[in-house]
């Protein structure tokens, strides 16, 4: 049987080198993060080391260095953990000793390359920029594991990575953990498991949002059509104060929390909802009639994407990330209708926690993400379908 290549870069590759078309080589080359592989007790003793592991081929003269693309990276085992760089960042340090740079070894794309660190460098600049969309065509792609895996792809292809690599291992080792860390507080295999399982439950989006949108969806099942800002936030007002009355019928005692602050905090909020609504409608987010149904997307997308982070830092086993995607996928499933609703629901909750209604960044980049995977043939919103059968985990 034909090789069947992992991605578009080791296709490239392969490509260019049976053709000896180096010139395509490199700038692919160029372009793409290069791993090297490591031993995970030796990065846990020095993070943030490359510390060169130089071998010698039988049908090479010299010793070569190996590195791997993303879609030839075995799963996460044993010792065996993978740092990134890339082609000119490989050039600065080049060991002198070593004469050859073997890309791929062992696999079907192997290709050794003698050293030429200048010559790397100049390729830099001509480097031919990855699709901002990735997949691995050999790994999951249909089924309830590939829907829990794409419930990430917001996340996963904002950030240029493999949206449906199961095996993590997109920044290298030491970065993940550093991003772990930096981003979330989750320094070991404990907070890890604590915090993916709070992002499966919803536990992290802020249960106001979450109040605020399910007071509307109750009136729109009311009524049939979305509210008014008037009735809409007098609802939510009246909701707040009998929850609040029961709570003292209970306790006999006044509330421990501030009513009026609870209030205006909803009212306040429930503007910001409207406004960014209005702005997803203009940039063709959001259909003209249609309004976000939740925002626990934001923390099941986020899950989906924990669940492959720890398995890159090895804070998780590969059957605990597996478990964790199809949680992730099913909760979805329960509280959303299509990719869509889903996908809005995500970006609400992603602009409520970082933007401030600046509409910088924080929104700009959903955007394009948003259209990336509307529209892409590869994308999983076209590709997986929202409705999954029971887990098969065979699937591909």
């Amino acid at each position: 049987m034909p090789w069947e290549p992992p991605t578009a870069v080791e296709q490239q590759l392969y490509q260019a080198g049976a053709g000896e078309d180096w010139q395509t080589f490199f700038e692919v080359l160029a372009g793409t993060d290069l791993y090297f592989p490591m031993s995970r007790e030796l990065m846990d003793a020095a993070p943030g080391s490359i510390p060169f592991r130089p071998f010698k081929d039988p049908n090479f003269d010299g010793l070569a260095l190996a590195v791997f693309t993303r879609g030839l990276l075995e799963h996460p085992v044993g010792d065996r953990v993978f740092e990134r760089s890339d082609l000119v960042s490989l050039a600065k340090v080049w060991p002198r000793s070593v004469r050859w740079l073997a890309v791929n070894p062992g696999t079907p794309a192997e290709t050794f390359l003698p050293a030429d660190p200048k010559r790397w460098k100049k390729h830099g600049r001509h480097a031919v920029p990855e699709r901002q969309l990735k997949t691995l065509w050999t790994g999951h792609r249909h089924g309830a594991l590939a829907h829990g895996m794409a419930c990430g792809a917001l996340l996963m292809v904002n950030n240029g990575a493999v949206w449906n690599h199961l095996g993590w291992q997109w920044g290298g080792y030491t970065e993940e953990k550093e991003l772990l860390g930096r981003w979330w507080g989750v320094g070991g295999r404990p907070e890890w498991l604590g915090t993916v399982e709070r992002l499966l439950r919803g536990e992290v989006v802020s249960p106001a949002w979450e109040f605020a949108l399910r007071v509307r969806q109750a009136l729109m099942q009311e009524h049939g059509t979305p509210p008014d800002a008037v009735r809409w936030r007098e609802t939510a007002e009246r909701v707040l104060v009998a929850r609040t009355a029961e709570v003292v019928d209970r306790t006999g005692r006044p509330p421990e929390f501030d009513l009026d602050a609870d209030i205006a905090l909803t009212q306040e909020l429930i503007g910001r909802i409207l406004r960014y609504e209005a702005r997803f409608r203009a940039d063709g987010l959001l259909d003209g009639g249609s309004c976000v149904r939740s925002v626990l997307a934001w923390d099941y997308g986020r899950a989906s994407c924990m669940a492959r982070w720890g398995l890159g830092a090895r804070y998780a086993e590969r059957a605990e990330s597996e478990r964790a995607l199809l949680r992730a996928g099913e909760a979805s499933r329960q509280v959303y209708r299509s990719w869509a609703e889903f996908a809005i629901g995500f970006v609400l909750g992603r602009c409520l926690h970082f933007d401030s209604e600046e509409f910088g960044d924080w929104y700009t980049d959903m955007v394009a993400v948003h259209q990336i995977l509307s529209t892409d043939p590869e994308s999983p919103w076209l590709s997986v379908p929202w409705e999954q059968s029971a887990p098969d985990r065979t699937e591909r």
